[in-house]
């Protein structure tokens, strides 16, 4: 039996116990799991700094390193992410709908496990606790495949989580991690459909790609974040700083992640006002700015944006400009080279705003407001699962909740089907 085959038939067997987990106990080993990553801060630091310093070595971005670094702070970041998952809900059992039918029969529709839950991921070694920790919650077990960026340290975080599983009489295998970087493991996990109910992956365009089109086992595919910030022609009562505040911070704040702004869309009856301040404080901040003719008419330096850039994720500082003649371009635009991850528009129409938000064919709009909102934990949900830019079974962060699937429980008292 090979090595995948074999960690996939533990968690099927694994997966009664934890589907059947009382809440209290979920929760109690969902704490166990956020102490303990506290008390062993400074072995996942050691085993990170090993992943770092080979990274180094192989040249990666640096903003791939960004997504790979563990300190003190984003360690106890991630147990302070457990403790809001532990006072959320409990999806498991509850009731989604439910009525008496004619003939006597008591329906409800209730929320389940989804069963086994593979992820393949890349670098974020917070993604191995979040996953985790999420499935748990919702009575799911996990198989962990990451990337060899972040192997040393996702084997010691997932050694820490077993090990609080066996502490509460739980079975280990609720979590395991395949210990490899081989693609031919990432492959096999593909292909067990026998054991493995939900395949997710979480990385980039190439990974999602290639999971989509070859996997036999169901996808929740997580897509990749090229976001896009529209800046309205009704501007009334909004101040010109805070629409370079918004595009700041979206662009900005942390650009190596998914809901980071990579295409920044003006209407032209307000471009020539708006765009040198919001670009100067966007190259301010170290930011590349490419774009289309008429955005380096009004400002000078931007380099030509080339067809591809448009449907680019740059995870770096670097952006894209485009001026529009209406809200209905933007929105074209958006649709047709988007990633149906975040949009947000600046604009103090009330009719503008609920079209952009209705037209925008995303899985999170917003008005006003930055991209980097969209995360699992600021929408009140505690850990994310990942971003889903798909429209089965759910659209936007996945939390608990949404690892849950749905059952029929029908009580009778003796009807027969005539």
């Amino acid at each position: 039996m090979d090595q995948v085959t074999e960690i996939a038939k533990k968690a099927k067997a694994a997966a009664v116990s934890i589907a059947a987990a009382p809440t209290a106990l979920k929760n109690s080993i969902l704490k166990d799991i956020s102490e303990s990553l506290v008390v062993n801060i400074a072995e996942v630091i050691s085993e990170n700094k090993k992943d770092i310093a080979r990274c180094r070595k192989e040249g990666i971005s640096e903003s791939l390193l960004d997504r790979l670094v563990l300190d003190g702070d984003r360690i106890k970041s991630i147990a302070a992410s457990i403790d809001k998952v532990i006072k959320s809900n409990d999806p498991v059992g509850e009731v989604i709908f439910g009525y008496n039918l004619p003939n006597g029969l008591v329906l409800k529709n209730i929320r389940v496990p989804l069963g086994v839950v593979g992820i393949i991921y890349e670098a974020r070694p917070n993604v191995t606790v979040d996953a985790s920790v999420l499935c748990l919650k919702a009575g799911n077990c996990i198989i962990l495949r990451g990337s060899s960026h972040a192997l040393n340290t996702n084997i010691m975080l997932v050694g820490i989580m077993r090990e609080s599983l066996r502490r509460n009489g739980m079975p280990e295998d609720v979590i395991q991690i395949i210990p490899s970087a081989d693609r031919k493991h990432a492959v096999s996990l593909m292909q067990m459909r026998e054991y493995v109910d939900v395949l997710i992956p979480r990385g980039g365009a190439e990974l999602i790609k290639s999971v989509v089109e070859n996997s036999r086992v169901p996808v929740i595919e997580t897509g990749i974040g090229n976001c896009h910030i529209y800046v309205d022609s009704y501007l009334d009562g909004i101040a010109r700083e805070t629409i370079s505040k918004i595009v700041v911070n979206a662009k900005t704040q942390r650009p190596s992640v998914c809901n980071a702004a990579e295409k920044l869309l003006v209407h032209s009856g307000v471009a020539a006002e708006i765009l040198p301040a919001v670009l100067k404080a966007l190259e301010e901040k170290g930011v590349e700015i490419i774009g289309d003719g008429r955005s380096e008419a009004i400002y000078k330096g931007i380099k030509p944006a080339a067809l591809q850039d448009w449907y680019r994720e740059f995870l770096d500082l670097k952006i894209a400009v485009k001026i529009v003649d209406s809200i209905d371009e933007a929105v074209l635009h958006i649709n047709r080279y988007g990633s149906h991850h975040t949009e947000s528009i600046i604009t103090s129409s009330y009719s503008n705003a609920n079209y952009f938000t209705s037209a925008v064919d995303s899985s999170t709009t917003f008005v006003n407001a930055s991209t980097r909102f969209t995360d699992g934990e600021e929408f009140g949900m505690g850990a994310e699962m990942g971003i889903s830019t798909q429209k089965l079974h759910w659209r936007g962060p996945m939390g608990a909740g949404q690892m849950t699937t749905n059952k029929f429980v029908v009580m009778g008292q003796g009807q027969v089907r005539p």
